[in-house]
Parts: structure tokens; sequence; C-alpha cells
């Protein structure tokens, strides 16, 4: 059998992002029970990092440890990849070693040719384009508080990143409409806006964009390495904060999402992360049941 990498959701088939939301909710509820499941004994999974992070590397670590497993993690000064080693190379000796390998990186192209030299399966933990393993603690959030998202109407608000990119490939696998709300000049890709058609909209508009939604999420205004256009994003995405008042107009079950880490005062306002209708740290704590049930997909299959 092939070798199975997750890139982006659009590596999974429908019915295979489905199975691996409910694997995941079972997972969850196995983990609350204290049912020991080790399902990836002896596995071990490499975590290059190139990118800082609590949550990412949290879930994983711990995720490989809770199913038997093991991870490793791989900083640049820690290893060759640092010192100008080509990602061929590693891809190769790597993959002879470990079971699986995650990386959260900058840019996209280098985690493609990692996985096109690998061996084992390779997973997108952050790219500069791609966020898909967030998408998945996403929908599993939603759907244990709501129900299935098919036929929803999620809106996102501010800035077309990563995240907002990987959401337009959600609403494609998961069969959803999406409301992206942003300012001109900070719109999502084209070719992703071109793919999914008129299942997304595109406005500059909060209010349009959240009018009745089911869903509505966002994401910090400078992400890691847009550091130095913190003053220019302020300036742009003023008026795109989530608070309490704009989820007023939308769906009266709607809930509210946020990938974390928020910066309260800015892309939310200072009480939206407590609001009732936010589910926030479920969908924090889902990080970690969604990659062990796309770990034993990618691993066990």
């Amino acid at each position: 059998m092939s070798i199975r990498h997750f890139l982006t959701l659009s590596d999974l088939t429908s019915q295979e992002a489905i199975q691996i939301i409910k694997r995941a909710t079972e997972l969850k509820q196995l983990h609350k029970s204290r049912t020991i499941h080790e399902s990836l004994k002896n596995r071990v999974l490499g975590m290059i990092f190139e990118k800082s992070s609590t949550r990412t590397r949290v879930s994983f670590e711990a995720g490989m440890t809770q199913l038997g497993g093991s991870a490793i993690f791989l900083s640049p000064r820690d290893t060759q990849l640092g010192r100008g080693e080509p990602i061929e190379d590693s891809a190769r000796v790597l993959s002879q070693m470990v079971d699986a390998v995650m990386i959260r990186t900058f840019e996209h192209e280098k985690i493609t040719k990692f996985a096109q030299y690998s061996s084992v399966p390779v997973i997108n933990a952050l790219t500069d384009d791609y966020h898909p393993c967030q998408l998945l603690a996403d929908v599993q959030a939603y759907t244990e508080a709501r129900g299935d998202i098919k036929g929803k109407t999620v809106t996102w608000i501010g800035d077309g990143n990563n995240m907002c990119n990987s959401y337009i490939n959600a609403a494609m696998l998961f069969d959803f409409k999406l409301n992206i709300a942003c300012p001109t000049g900070y719109e999502p890709m084209q070719s992703l806006l071109d793919e999914a058609g008129d299942r997304v909209t595109v406005t500059s508009s909060v209010e349009e964009a959240t009018q009745g939604a089911h869903l509505v999420t966002t994401d910090v205004w400078a992400s890691m390495g847009q550091e130095e256009e913190t003053k220019i994003r302020m300036a742009a995405f003023k008026d795109y904060q989530v608070s309490p008042t704009l989820m007023d107009i939308a769906d009266k079950e709607a809930v509210f999402l946020h990938c974390l880490p928020a910066h309260r005062g800015e892309e939310v306002s200072e009480d939206m992360l407590d609001d009732p209708r936010s589910v926030v740290f479920e969908q924090a704590g889902n990080r970690l049941h969604a990659q062990k049930a796309l770990l034993e997909f990618l691993i066990l299959n």
C-alpha cells in the first residue's frame, strides 16, 4: 500500500475525514475514562519544529505517549537540517528510523519536498499556507457542540492566512458554506477561491459575513513571521474584531472558535473567549484527540 501523507485536508476523502473526526471523539472518551489504549505501541514519531509551538508539540507528544508510542522533538539547532543538509537527504534518513514525521515550518514547499522523499507518512503541523491539523480539531469541536457541520454556514473573520486557506479546504471536504470577511489586500489564496467556487464568499463587511452564521472563527492579525507588519495590520484589521455583540447577529445556536493563542482586545474582545458561545478551550483540547486519530489512520492503514 502506498504511503499516505497529510499535507492539506485535500489529502483526505470526505468519508475518511468524517471517520477521523468520529474516531477522535472515541479516543477522547477513552482518555476521559482513563482506558489504556496502545494502538501505536513501540511506534515513533519524529517532530521537526522550525516554528515555535505550545499546543502542537504537547498534543503530538502526549498523543503518541497515550497511544503507547513515543515522540522525538527535533529543532533546527539540534539537527543537520539546521546546518544545511538537503531536505531530501534528511527525509530518506529519518524515514528509516521513525514511523511518521510531523513538520511545523514556514514554506509549504519544504514539507512537500520532504514528503516526496519520505518512505513514512508526513504530517503538516503548520506551514505559512495551511494548518490542516487545527481544522480537524475545529470540526470535531463543532460536531461535539452542535452536530453535523454539513450544510451549515461558517464565518471566517480576519486575515486570509493559513487557517483561512484550510477553512476553504474544509468547506469543500465537509460540505459547508464559508463566508470570509477580510480587508482588501488580505484575501486568501485565489487558486483556492477559484476551486471552491460559490461555496465560499469573500466580503469586507464583518456584519454581512456573520449574519445567520452557525460557526464564527478568527485568528491573530499578525502571524509568526509577520511581526514587522504589526502596526500596519493593527490599522487594517481594527474593524475586524469578534465580540459578543457581533455574535448576536449570528444564528442563535452559533459557536465561536479560535485556534489560539489569542490576543484579547485585538481580534477578539476581552470577554469573547469566556462567552457561553465560545468552545475555544474544548477546541484546543481536541488537538490531542484529532491528531491521535490521524496518527492511527496514517500509521496503521
